[in-house]
């Protein structure tokens, strides 16, 4: 009896040996953050996405969601279907996971301190992604990885300069902005004025959010041609909004690239396509494949490296023949 007691026991110590080495199991693992799993080294991102609202963003996130599954990270995504409250709602999940790092893609630039301040006493490092926050308390993020959108702005706003550079005439544009109070939207509307502002023949007669939808787009810029009879320009602040104008164009019974020049930000396939088939005349890349590099900044913030504050990706602009070139190999 004594002998079977003592084999019992024995077993048991082996088995709870076991399961402690194998880290509680892949429930377990996720849900307390990799490093809280007993022995399992494996990361755990909490992302949360603007939305959906653009071919962009759909690139976007597949960029992240590969990466993640190359780079051996455990990745919990929420889409925010463009409500701040919702990201808000997804972080706070997150911090009560014990995730090992946070990053998001912010729908608007202000608001988050208070977000961010829980996520830092709780000691989760959070990566913004793509949009920055408008936060004076750097120190609530390790880094930001995105475009430079004023920056873009300028490019767009050169270009309209360069090709009018001989005519004395008045130039009527329209503006498509991105969503409210976002990032991308307030910067590309920055920057875009910055350089056109220099010549008064640029005139901005209309400017107004398409929130980054093609459907949207449609419908602002639809409204723009009831009440605007003479429009010489239409600058959108991404593809999806410039496509959905060509719809609303071409419906009024005007050539879009000729009788309206259009020049749009972002560079997804359908954009390429229509700058190659002459209905946009020129369009500034903004990158959608940030996950590589987001993949590599969560892992050393994880390890307590230092990185950068700020992390721009390289991107270019692109012509009508620069976009019949590119397109066979575009990845987006």
């Amino acid at each position: 009896m004594l002998k079977r007691i003592s084999a019992l026991i024995l077993a048991g110590v082996t088995a709870l040996t076991m399961a402690g080495c194998s880290g509680g199991g892949d429930g377990d693992s996720s849900a307390s953050g990799g490093s809280a799993g007993g022995g399992d080294d494996k990361i755990v991102m909490g992302f949360s996405q603007v939305g959906a609202e653009s071919g962009w963003r759909t690139a976007n996130t597949k960029s992240v969601q590969e990466s993640a599954k190359e780079a051996g990270i455990d990745l919990k995504f929420s889409d925010a279907q463009q409500k701040q409250e919702n990201q808000i709602k997804a972080i706070r999940s997150y911090i009560q996971q014990k995730v090992d790092v946070i990053a998001f893609s912010p729908v608007v630039e202000s608001g988050w301190d208070t977000v961010l301040k829980e996520a830092q006493n709780a000691k989760i490092p959070v990566i913004l992604t793509d949009r920055a926050v408008d936060s004076k308390d750097t120190s609530l993020y390790k880094t930001f990885l995105g475009s430079d959108f004023v920056e873009e702005g300028k490019k767009a706003g050169q270009w309209l300069v360069d090709e009018y550079k001989d005519s004395k005439d008045t130039v009527n544009i329209v503006e498509l902005q991105g969503t409210t109070g976002s990032a991308p939207a307030n910067d590309r509307k920055a920057g875009f004025s910055e350089i056109i502002s220099a010549d008064p023949k640029f005139k901005v007669i209309a400017s107004q959010s398409g929130d980054f939808t093609r459907a949207k787009g449609k419908e602002v810029m639809e409204a723009f041609l009831k009440s605007n009879p003479k429009i010489d320009v239409l600058y959108a602040h991404n593809d999806d909004m410039g496509l959905g104008a060509i719809e609303a164009i071409e419906g009024a019974g005007k050539v879009p690239g000729k009788d309206i020049k259009i020049i749009t930000v972002d560079a997804v396939h359908d954009g390429m396509q229509a700058l190659a088939d002459g209905k946009i005349n020129y369009i500034v890349e903004c990158s959608p494949l940030l996950g590589p590099q987001l993949m590599d900044l969560a892992k050393k913030v994880v390890k307590g490296e230092q990185v950068p504050p700020r992390v721009v990706t390289e991107e270019t602009t692109f012509t009508q023949e620069q976009a019949k070139e590119a397109l066979p190999n575009r990845k987006y």
